[in-house]
């Protein structure tokens, strides 16, 4: 059944269209029909249908037919636009949270249907080239909705304290595994199995299903008490908080919508909250970059402070820097990989408050080897430590910008044979250097790096796994270009 609001914009794009290739203005339609202008623009913009009688006029004004007009097929400068509307992309993204209405991308679409269109057939290209799947389109979604608020929500903060306080829970201590199983089945009703995902073999990565009818959480054997925690923090945030439309797995395997994917990160968002508080975090961040040397080893200690997880706490850092240290560029990188495959892969990435250097690309290209993300990662393997952490001053070499690069190495807690690195980038600038007394420290290496080897202009690198294609590429053709333009000059 097609909804009414569909059928009255594809009306309003073909009514539209017609006038225009008959160069009628509004003000042309309104005076052979006899109908406002107006309530003629109401129509062209989908916000309202006429009836038989005013089709049948618009039809004869417009030399059309009654057929043509009601019919729900675009022509082919139009079908793309059609696509888009039917496909209830503009209804699956709730495009408030942007501040966006949807109304105001229905006016563009009626304003310009062709070049509209052009730049939607542009995006599906793009989409397909890129193999960008509805689930890569929604998480990109989020992830633009966390950089335009710095990563940062305070109902959600105030959320996790008003909860800490109903439960008598002390955010000054550090939570166990009982205090919140407690609380899942006491007060939500939750039945924690630990038996039933090892008897399959499928669910070998998951770490967690919630059965919503019986409200039975099952929990993998295998999950540390780190993974567990924050299950169960998950949980209680989807009842505190009682959001339903959710997802029942950890980790996820499929979006049904954007209201899953945003209610996911909402839980996520307050469980990190919970685990972490913000103002015990600030308060040991504050001693720690007062310090003027770094040490390494006083920073793993902090981590190990608040979590057993230092994705968790590097995650927390995103949400607490740009709020009460102002660090407004900074970002955040998880990369997967597996000594056997050889390569590196970029799994979670997020910008404040802008798109910095390294990112991920679609393209295949080699990421810097001198990453100090990468280097960890390359180490974990042969050490004998569970969590290998390191940090350098990086430099990109084409630009002027500096950060001070901050990773931790671990086994991937969720795939045997992989390892994951977790990566938190700070722009160095005067405010930072205020904040953090360490950076002048001389301890702390300083190393010139790229984006990807294709891309990199640096000639000495005893890391490049790969020649800077791209870059000679460009160089190139900058060659061409200037003899053309000689050439042109000679013989102007």
């Amino acid at each position: 059944m097609i909804e009414e609001e569909y059928i009255r914009l594809i009306f309003g794009l073909k009514l539209r269209q017609i006038r225009t290739e008959k160069n009628l203005s509004l003000f042309g339609l309104a005076k052979v029909t006899g109908l406002s202008k107006s309530y003629l623009n109401e129509i062209e913009k989908g916000k309202k249908y006429p009836k038989r009688d005013k089709i049948l006029l618009l039809a004869e004004a417009l030399d059309s037919t009654y057929d043509q007009m009601v019919s729900l097929k675009l022509d082919k400068n139009l079908a793309p636009i059609g696509e888009i509307l039917q496909s209830r992309i503009l209804k699956e993204i709730p495009l408030e949270i942007f501040g966006i209405k949807e109304s105001n991308l229905i006016d563009i679409i009626a304003e310009a249907p062709l070049k509209v269109n052009a730049f939607i057939s542009t995006l599906f290209e793009i989409a397909k080239h890129y193999n960008l799947t509805r689930e890569s389109f929604f998480l990109a979604a989020l992830r633009s909705y966390q950089e335009a608020n710095n990563n940062y929500f305070d109902d959600l903060e105030l959320l996790v304290e008003k909860f800490a306080k109903a439960y008598s829970l002390d955010l000054t201590k550090k939570l166990n595994v009982e205090d919140l199983e407690e609380i899942l089945v006491d007060e939500y009703g939750y039945t924690i199995n630990n038996d039933e995902l090892t008897q399959h073999d499928e669910l070998v990565y998951l770490r967690s299903v919630f059965v919503p009818k019986s409200k039975t959480l099952l929990i993998s054997k295998s999950t540390d008490a780190s993974q567990r925690m924050f299950i169960y923090a998950k949980e209680i945030a989807y009842n505190y908080m009682e959001i339903s439309d959710r997802l029942y797995t950890f980790s996820w395997i499929k979006f049904e919508s954007f209201d899953q994917v945003l209610n996911n990160f909402f839980a996520s968002y307050f469980a990190g909250a919970l685990l972490i508080p913000r103002k015990e975090l600030v308060k040991e961040l504050k001693l720690f970059f007062e310090q003027k040397s770094f040490n390494p080893n006083q920073f793993t200690d902090l981590i190990a402070k608040f979590t057993d997880s230092p994705e968790t706490f590097y995650q927390r850092l995103t949400n607490v820097l740009p709020k009460d240290f102002n660090f407004k560029n900074l970002f955040f990188l998880r990369f997967n990989y597996k000594p056997e495959r050889g390569d590196f892969q970029l799994t979670k990435e997020l910008h404040i408050t802008n798109l910095l250097e390294p990112h991920a690309n679609e393209n295949n290209e080699h990421y810097c080897r001198r990453w100090i993300s990468i280097k960890t990662l390359k180490e974990i393997p042969n050490s004998d430590s569970n969590h290998l952490f390191d940090a350098q001053i990086s430099s990109y070499n084409h630009t002027e910008n500096e950060y001070l690069v901050l990773s931790s190495a671990t086994k991937d807690p969720f795939r045997n044979g992989y390892y994951r690195s977790i990566a938190l980038g700070i722009m160095i600038s005067s405010h930072s250097q205020s904040k953090m007394l360490f950076l002048d420290d001389a301890s702390v290496k300083r190393v010139r790096v790229g984006v990807t080897c294709e891309s990199c202009s640096i000639t000495d690198c005893a890391e490049r796994v790969a020649p800077p294609k791209k870059l000679e590429r460009k160089q190139r053709f900058e060659s061409i270009d200037a003899v053309v333009q000689s050439l042109i000059e000679k013989y102007s």
